[in-house]
Formats: C-alpha cells, structure tokens, sequence
C-alpha cells in the first residue's frame, strides 16, 4: 500500500553544521482487528501484511490454529463517518462451526499489556489455551531437535540483513523464523516486535503450517512474555532474542518447555530454558 515509510524534513547537526533535510520514518498507524463483525483489539503497527497480524494475533488468541477455520479476511469499507476506507480496519471471518471463545478486555489483559497483571494467571492463560504442547514435532521423522550454539550465534547477522526497512529507517523491529538448519524460512518487520511475530504466524496458518515444530523463532530486542507467548501458542520450541528475556518469559519458558536464549551476540549468549535442545559441549555445574 506504499504506506510502510514516510517523509519528513529533519534538522541535522554533524559535528557542529547544521543542515534541512528530508528522512525517512517508519509509519505507525492503527490497526482494529473484528472477529465475526465484533471489535476486538486495536494495535499500533506499521502498515503491511494486516492480514497475517490478524490472523497470527487470533492464533495468539487461542482463536484459529488451522487454514480451514479461516473463512476470510477483509478490509472494512466505510468504517468512518465519511465512509472513507482508511484500510486501518479489518474484519476477520471464521469458519462455520469454529467455537470462539469467550473474548472479553479481562482474559485479555495478559496479551494486550507489556507486564502483565498476575503472572500466574498469564501463565495458566496460556497452558489452558495452547493447542499444541511444545515439543521437537514428529520425532519419528527424525532425531529431537539439537542445536549447536554456532548456528545460533549467525542468527542476528542474518536477521539485521533481512531487515529491508530498517535500513532505510532505523526504526523497526523485526521477527524471523528460522529451520533448525539455520536456513531462512520467513521474516517480518514491525513497529511493534509483537506485531512482527504475529505477521509471522499469521502467514504460517494461511500456509496451513502451524504448529510450527523444529523451527527457530529469531527477534531483535528483547523476550518478553507476550513474545514467548506467542511462539508457545504457535508451536515454536525455540525462541532466540538479542536481549533479555523478562522473568515471566523465563517461568512460562519453563513450564511449557520452550527453549529461551537471550543475549545472543555473537559467539555469546545466555540458555534461560530448555537447554536440552542446545548441544553443549562440557558440563553445566547444576545449582
């Protein structure tokens, strides 16, 4: 839609001159998300890729899990007084006979805030809503998932190059998915590191590839709980970030058995849970 970045004048100073000139911002706008006609949930994102973060926020949701429970996906005309399509509304359509559950600001408070009211009850969320346990997929098929921390320390590198926008902007944040042989599956871009995750999900359902087992979910910044959240819902067993994780990422880590890394940089980083699926080369003292 060409609304992904915008121009605006910017006054510079480098090393004491001073200059007018034009830069390039990411665009923030809103976005409302209806479900079967009824408002939902109104996000800040960065335009592009709508559909998927309807659709991946519903996943999140514990709303759809599989292509066949999405009916269809629409831009709502007319959702202004002057009946103007600002394409900053979208409707998402269910299935016939898909069960929605029941969708109220109280369930969704630990979705929707950055910490979160009551751990426990975001963590009980969670595990009462997930459709699939955390796990390495159909072992049958092939050994559980082990992953030498060199694969994992060329993740950010390739994840920055992937990022199309922020070199133009410096402004986004960026979520990818990863095969667990390190090759490049899908990435997204967002004003918000949520909404890039949830354009990633979102595409994997209308793929029909959830859960998505054996994969690596990569994000630049930092794990928050709502970003764990999102790869458990989506059946992600690793979850990579090039910063902290919070406490309540590391606890919901532990409980449904993701494996957390943060702080990855480079040939460093931190193992908050699920070490089992990182192939350590010498003892870890226990305690």
């Amino acid at each position: 839609m060409g609304r992904v970045t915008e121009r605006r004048k910017v006054i510079r100073i480098r090393d004491g001159a001073v200059s007018a000139r034009p830069d390039t911002l990411v665009a923030e706008e809103p976005l409302e998300i209806r479900l079967n006609g009824r408002q939902l949930a109104i996000t800040m994102r960065t335009p592009g890729d709508d559909f998927a973060l309807a659709v991946g926020f519903l996943v999140s949701e514990g709303v759809l899990g599989a292509a066949d429970e999405l009916r269809n996906i629409v831009y709502c005309a007319g959702a202004t007084a002057d009946g103007v399509n600002t394409y900053n509304v979208v409707d998402v359509q269910t299935a016939p006979g898909v069960v929605i559950p029941d969708i109220t600001l109280e369930r969704n408070v630990y979705t929707t805030s950055s910490c979160g009211l009551c751990g426990k009850a975001s963590l009980d969320a969670v595990r009462t809503t997930a459709r699939w346990a955390i796990d390495d997929g159909d072992e049958s098929a092939g050994a559980p998932l082990r992953l030498e921390p060199e694969l994992l320390s060329g993740l950010p590198d390739r994840l920055r190059a992937a990022q199309r926008v922020f070199d133009r902007t410096g402004g986004l944040h960026a979520a990818a998915l990863f095969s667990e042989d390190g090759e490049l599956l899908d990435v997204r871009e967002d004003v918000g590191r949520h909404n890039a995750v949830d354009k990633l999900v979102g595409r994997a359902l209308q793929n029909d590839a959830l859960p998505l087992s054996r994969t690596i979910l990569m994000v630049s910044g930092r794990a928050s709980f709502e970003l764990a959240q999102k790869a458990v819902m989506a059946g992600i067993p690793v979850l990579a970030a090039v910063s902290a994780p919070s406490s309540l990422a590391v606890d919901l880590a532990a409980e449904t058995g993701l494996t957390l890394v943060g702080f990855l940089r480079g040939a460093s980083m931190n193992i908050y849970a699920g070490d089992h699926r990182i192939a350590l080369r010498s003892a870890v003292p226990q305690g």
